[in-house]
């Protein structure tokens, strides 16, 4: 099985409330399918940073869950995609523990890719956020 994973994370100020999401979409022959999973949760109080990576994390650990093969992961976390290609460094020490994380759950698929997508095509996962901030608002 083959997914794609639409991640966001979201803090309400930079730290404050946080959560993150993942939905989770079958890919057939390259194509987008129907929603197979979302999981979401809520952080507490983090940052925004923290936030886009867990939601990297559940996502993947979904993904590994449902017995998938290869992998595309879709954010809106230019941040954390160019750290994941190897494009920046992470300096951060609490990014670092969730960058190793994410290291070490891709030993589970045989191919994942991280991809930069614009908030606009991110919204289902952007909505999630949100529902998990709003029902502890």
């Amino acid at each position: 099985m083959d997914i794609r994973i639409y991640t966001d994370g979201g803090a309400r100020g930079n730290p404050g409330p946080a959560a993150s999401a993942a939905v989770l979409k079958a890919l057939e022959d390259g194509r987008e399918g129907t929603n197979v999973a979302e999981v979401s949760t809520y952080l507490g109080r983090t940052t925004n940073n923290q936030a886009e990576y867990k939601a990297i994390i559940i996502g993947l650990e979904r993904a590994r869950e449902l017995g998938a093969r290869r992998v595309e992961l879709y954010m809106d976390s230019e941040l954390a995609m160019r750290q994941l290609n190897g494009q920046y460094k992470v300096k951060d020490e609490g990014i670092a523990k969730r960058f190793l994380e994410v290291k070490n759950l891709l030993h589970a698929f045989e191919r994942v890719t991280f991809t930069h997508v614009r908030r606009a095509r991110n919204k289902e996962a952007d909505a999630l956020v949100n529902k998990v901030l709003d029902a502890r608002a």
